[in-house]
């Protein structure tokens, strides 16, 4: 019985640290903006924001340095007087778009995604038209061609 209440309890213990843990935020105390106002939009925008060290978690998630030092750049800018766009825009034109977590649709990306499909289309239009091709009468042997042919395969195929 003594056994079952030690596992319950390392069980409870085990599932109370992984939904702390799970839930929790790396932003620390002397991050966060005295107005609710522009804190709420920090987070909003820090959610927004690729961790360029963790690459798959936002800048609100991680706890690398560079994480910590987007988001007091969110905070100072927003401070400063900056649109939610503009602190994007700024964030973007120092890191590159890879910051972003959902990528913007712009020439660039649209480029990109529709390259695989333009050559795949390409390719496929490519198979077709071959295969419809049919001999032409250009494509055919003169009488004149063939039995020189004929006299050059002969010559080719003697013993000796």
């Amino acid at each position: 019985m003594a056994a079952l209440r030690s596992l319950l309890a390392a069980l409870v213990v085990t599932l109370a640290i992984g939904l702390s843990v799970g839930g929790a935020r790396a932003v620390q105390p002397d991050e966060v903006l005295d107005d609710p106002a522009l804190e709420a939009r920090a987070r909003e925008l820090s959610t927004h924001l690729r961790c360029l060290v963790c690459q798959n978690q936002s800048i609100d998630d991680s706890n690398a340095e560079l994480a910590r030092d987007l988001r007091v750049l969110v905070r100072e800018r927003l401070v400063a007087g900056d649109t939610n766009g503009e602190v994007i825009d700024f964030v973007v034109s120092r890191y590159g778009e890879f910051v972003l977590l959902k990528p913007r649709m712009n020439l660039q990306n649209l480029a990109l995604w529709a390259t695989p499909v333009v050559v795949i289309v390409a390719g496929g239009v490519f198979l077709v038209t071959r295969r419809r091709r049919k001999a032409g009468p250009g494509d055919r042997l003169s009488a004149e061609e063939e039995a020189r042919l004929g006299k050059i395969l002969e010559e080719t195929n003697r013993p000796g």
